[in-house]
């Protein structure tokens, strides 16, 4: 989750790690820190506070050098202080180490250090142990008379040694001061990218830290070790070996990862969500055979048809996309579909059927939960496929196959884009197994058509932006709010309510309409509004029976509705939000973008960090 960029070459490097930093602080914004080597000295400047901090405790405290490491960090072990922030050194004071991850056995490698006499421990992290652990172990084997090319290899040698003991999940690049123009970088279970300049290389945690300075790139594996000088780089196993990787152009540019006109990313990113959606689709609609095309699922149309039943992993907004994904499969193909929360799954021991596909959904591609479930369910023996947003990342590149989502990147803390993204490719899925069974011709060209009409369709709503600011205005004095939806609405209600929680800080709880009876009721009240999911489909009913109950009992109403909602809502719903008529099966991909709407407008009226909610961090690489 924490943010990490390095830099050797032959510019000033402190001006590229704080920008890379800069890029990389929706990844972790407790606490940030440099360290740059320069004429056999280390000058660090860290702090807690954003990076802003930083650059201003550097600008009273100027660092030169061509050579450093910095980082910016989401809390795990210690709490949020200067001591604690990365980078963190070794005994000796001259190697410095910034970290992403978790050492599980921290306590135990601190406890045999201690014993070696080995006491001068600074923070309360489990990063300075590994920081202390590699130091020891290059000390003793490295005598000062060692020229600087034997100091390398036993710096190297001494990372090698040191990760061989650790038991969890690291990101970790490391200087020394007194082996110039040299950087060392590691990976098990946290992302690290190694970018490819011309007389200068780049490590980070996250490509679009560096992707300013080139689109070059090399995506390291679990257990790669790379060292990297100004000219060239290596990368070898743990064990030593030499591991080939090809260096891969990455698809955007610094200008993609920009807020262009708009206050905050997430503003920015709901914005985009007409061509998103259209993105997921493109090329992947068969009019002539009314039916979907997913090659990259790496399956043949009898395997397709083998597979009966489906299982839907994720967390946070991808586990409500997958629940949307239940709904759509089981109505469209007819056959079940389970949800699986990423974290448990791996852990419980979940009843699989040989014909069952398994589905890992991520944003990021690299969120630990999700990937120890694709792994688990891989070495169970069934196919894994993922649904991601990054070609490059681990879930792509462990998975059987899968589906890229085209959303571009998706800076915003609080997912908007990938959601209605991952919500058209779980359609396509739908549609695509529903031909292959029960779905006819006709039934599947109106899903295509429906597909086809979302991006028009979602830009009216987008257009319902300032009434639905004028709504947040109304109850920004709110306690909080509760989300109600039936069927393919109920997940939405989830994500209504999660994004409400993530970015507004108030208390959002999200039900099917049917639950308010049994025992939700009792939290309705006049400053506790409900909004409700309720568009002119089959359970429409229904819905406003609910809303009957919760006018009843004086709680305020907002209505998302559609076609003839707005007739039977007058005079009971507060306000009423009007939305395209759609298909039941795409309506989530409409409902959830004035919730996404109201939570941000939200957040602005009551002065929010809406980017970087507190305690959150983007893409989460710890358990």
């Amino acid at each position: 989750m924490c943010g990490i960029v390095g830099y050797v070459g032959r510019a000033q490097a402190a001006p590229i790690l704080l920008d890379g930093l800069r890029r990389l602080e929706y990844r972790g914004y407790d606490s940030a820190g440099i360290a740059v080597v320069d004429g056999g000295r280390l000058e660090t400047r860290k702090c807690a506070g954003r990076i802003a901090a930083l650059t201003q405790l550097m600008r009273k405290q100027p660092v030169s050098g061509s050579l450093g490491v910095s980082h910016t960090r989401w809390a795990t072990h210690g709490k949020v202080t200067d001591q604690n922030a990365h980078p963190h050194f070794d005994a000796s004071g001259k190697l410095a180490l910034v970290h992403n991850g978790v050492i599980e056995n921290y306590q135990a490698l601190k406890d045999e250090l201690i014993r070696s006499g080995d006491t001068n421990f600074r923070s309360e992290t489990d990063t300075e142990v590994l920081a202390h652990l590699i130091g020891k172990l290059y000390d003793e084997s490295c005598a000062s008379t060692v020229d600087i090319p034997e100091k390398k290899a036993r710096l190297l040698a001494a990372v090698r040694a040191a990760l061989r003991q650790v038991i969890g999940t690291y990101g970790i690049t490391l200087v020394h001061a007194d082996i110039p123009d040299f950087m060392i970088g590691a990976r098990r279970g946290s992302p690290l990218v190694l970018g490819v300049g011309d007389g200068e290389n780049f490590l980070a945690s996250d490509v679009s830290a560096i992707v300013a300075y080139t689109r070059d790139a090399v995506y390291l594996n679990d257990f790669d070790v790379v060292a990297a000088g100004r000219d060239k780089f290596e990368i070898t196993s743990l064990a030593g070996d030499s591991t080939e990787h090809p260096v891969s152009k990455v698809e955007f540019t610094a200008e993609d990862i920009g807020k262009g006109d708009y206050p905050h990313y997430m503003l920015k990113e709901i914005f985009e969500q007409p061509n998103t959606v259209r993105d997921a689709m493109r090329g992947r609609l068969d009019p002539d055979e009314c039916t979907a095309k997913l090659g990259g699922l790496n399956m043949t149309p009898p395997e397709l048809r083998d597979v009966g039943r489906i299982v839907l992993t994720g967390c946070g907004t991808a586990l409500h996309a997958g629940r949307v994904g239940e709904y759509l499969i089981e109505r469209l193909a007819n056959f079940p579909t389970d949800v699986e929360y990423a974290s448990e799954f791996r852990h419980r021991n979940t009843p699989m059927t040989p014909e069952t596909l398994v589905f890992a959904i991520s944003q990021s591609g690299e969120t630990a939960d999700t990937l120890g479930a694709l792994r688990e369910s891989r070495r169970k023996g069934f196919r894994t496929l993922g649904i991601c947003n990054n070609v490059a990342s681990t879930i792509a590149r462990e998975s059987d196959g899968g589906v890229y989502m085209h959303a571009g990147p998706e800076i915003g803390v609080a997912a908007t884009k990938s959601f209605t993204s991952q919500l058209a490719i779980l359609t396509l899925l739908g549609l695509l197994f529903g031909r292959m069974r029960n779905l006819s011709a006709t039934d599947g060209s109106r899903v295509i058509g429906a597909l086809e009409a979302l991006p028009g369709q979602i830009e009216a709503v987008l257009e319902l932006s300032d009434q639905i600011k004028e709504i947040a205005k109304k109850y920004v004095d709110a306690n909080g709010m509760l989300f109600f939806g039936r069927q393919f609405n109920f997940p939405v209600a989830l994500e209504g309510a999660l994004k409400m929680k993530e970015i507004t800080y108030l208390f959002a709880e999200g039900h099917p309409s049917a639950e308010l009876k049994h025992g939700v009721i009792a939290l309705v009240r006049p400053d506790l509004p409900s909004v409700f999911i309720a568009p002119d489909d089959s359970v429409f009913s229904k819905n406003l029976n609910n809303i009957e109950q919760v006018k009843a009992r004086k709680g305020p109403v907002i209505a998302v509705t559609s076609g003839n909602g707005p007739k039977h809502l007058k005079g009971i719903a507060n306000e009423i939000i009007v939305l395209p008529e759609a298909p039941e099966y795409v309506m989530p991909i409409l409902a959830v973008v004035p919730l996404q709407l109201l939570a941000y407008h939200l957040a602005v009226e009551l002065c929010r960090d809406v980017d970087k909610p507190r305690n959150l961090a983007k893409s989460v690489t710890v358990e």
